[in-house]
């Protein structure tokens, strides 16, 4: 795709993105958007451009610090409800709860018996707040190990970027195995019918960036979206299946 294909491609989303909040809002939805994926895999980018020229009122990005001493004292959701999207509001997560999936996992930030408390209770969780009216669409952004490093390096050569960089770093290309691990379990056991993951193939960040905001205007299902201009490219954005990995559709 062409730096200008691109750029009217995006203009053209982002409007119809801006019908579809003003339907979200006349009927009163609650959506809850998730990223999840590799370290530099194009959450912050893609996050961007989903919510640039939406009305600031109704939307909120939430990306989470580090828990506090009493966040790790809580229940593990505690911190994350106040969060969650109002009548009329479109919420997103530059990542979620599935921190203990995935980094809290792979570097042992939290207990065995942590993990498996909240690898038993995310989907019924989930399924309560589907049940309480929220909608909630999951993206994981995969990229592979190669495409990893290149842009990890970018970080820290451009110093317009030095805020993006930060200790997890170092092990995203060292634990590159052990993500892949956590990652694997963790759509095996909350990948469901009622919220499942989506995978993004993000290699390409303009690519995949376009291809996010089709699939979520496709599953927002706004009357006055248009059709043809909403369908994305099934082999960027897809279903998770347990044989993605075989089929070389995901990094292994």
């Amino acid at each position: 795709m062409t730096h200008k294909a691109y750029e009217d491609t995006l203009r053209e989303l982002q409007i119809e993105l801006v019908k579809a909040q003003r339907h979200l809002i006349e009927s009163n939805m609650k959506v809850l958007v998730i990223f999840e994926g590799r370290d530099a895999a194009g959450k912050d980018g893609t996050i961007k451009r989903i919510v640039e020229h939406l009305s600031p009122r109704e939307t909120r990005v939430v990306a989470m610090p580090k828990p506090s001493d009493r966040d790790r004292a809580s229940w593990y959701f505690q911190r994350y409800v106040p969060q969650l999207p109002a009548d009329q509001e479109l919420v997103v997560f530059n990542r979620s709860w599935y921190n203990r999936a995935g980094v809290e996992r792979v570097m042992n930030f939290c207990s065995v018996e942590e993990y498996e408390a909240f690898m038993n209770s995310v989907v019924p969780f989930e399924q309560m707040l589907v049940n309480s009216g929220i909608k909630i669409i999951k993206y994981y952004l995969d990229i592979d190990k190669d495409e990893q490093r290149k842009r990890l390096q970018e970080r820290r050569d451009n110093p317009l970027k030095q805020w993006k960089i930060s200790p997890i770093d170092d092990a995203a290309q060292k634990c590159w195995k052990k993500y892949s691990v956590a990652r694997d379990a963790m759509f095996a056991r909350s990948h469901n019918l009622v919220t499942p993951w989506y995978i993004v193939r993000a290699d390409d960040k303009n690519i995949a960036r376009i291809n996010v905001i089709k699939h979520l205007l496709m599953t927002l299902a706004a009357p006055a979206t248009d059709i043809e201009l909403a369908q994305p490219d099934n082999a960027i954005v897809f279903a998770y299946d347990p044989t993605c990995v075989a089929a070389g559709l995901i990094a292994p």
